[in-house]
């Protein structure tokens, strides 16, 4: 063997270490950037989920409003009970988490939405911090248990309570924090 053959074989080889390595350290960005793309969607889905909590109580105390949720996310786009059309939303925001806008629609007792939730089964990177809105997110098992619903505040005095106060069994409770 000479002395050009061995010096290739050493080439080759630390090419081929390099080459790991570059592979290894991309996986690790690659790991990186895909967990906080995740955070970046947890973050939008609290955003569109809080906004949507807030538009449905302004649809069921908003002008026509009777105490009624929409039927559909779209009413609170265009809402057409008053004779000016009024918009909670500015449109229809998609799950943040599926891409699509496949939400979880929970049925108040009068068989409007009274929230949405996500319909993605994946497991939340955030299980702690929340503001007091949604404190009982924590330690949620998916993005489906992160229910955004509006509970209108209860009122004293004469017709204290609206017709969506009526319990109702085909309704779930919402899981409502708890005061200590």
């Amino acid at each position: 063997m000479d002395v050009r053959s061995k010096a290739a074989g050493f080439t080759y080889i630390g090419l081929l270490v390099a080459i790991v390595i570059i592979g290894a350290a991309l996986a690790a960005v690659g790991q990186v950037w895909s967990t906080e793309a995740k955070r970046e969607r947890e973050a939008e889905l609290l955003y569109r989920g809080n906004t949507i909590r807030k538009a449905i109580g302004a649809y069921v105390f908003g002008p026509g409003g009777g105490g009624r949720y929409p039927r559909e996310l779209q009413d609170m786009v265009q809402d057409q009970r008053s004779p000016q059309a009024i918009h909670y939303l500015r449109r229809a925001y998609e799950d943040p988490m599926t891409g699509q806008a496949d939400w979880t629609l929970i049925r108040g007792p009068d068989g409007g939405i009274m929230g949405v939730a996500s319909s993605s089964k994946d497991t939340p990177l955030k299980v702690r911090g929340f503001d007091i809105a949604n404190e009982y997110f924590k330690d949620a098992t998916c993005y489906c248990d992160w229910q955004f619903i509006y509970v209108p505040p209860l009122r004293r005095g004469v017709g204290a309570a609206p017709s969506i106060l009526t319990p109702s069994p085909q309704v779930p409770s919402p899981k409502l924090p708890t005061r200590r």
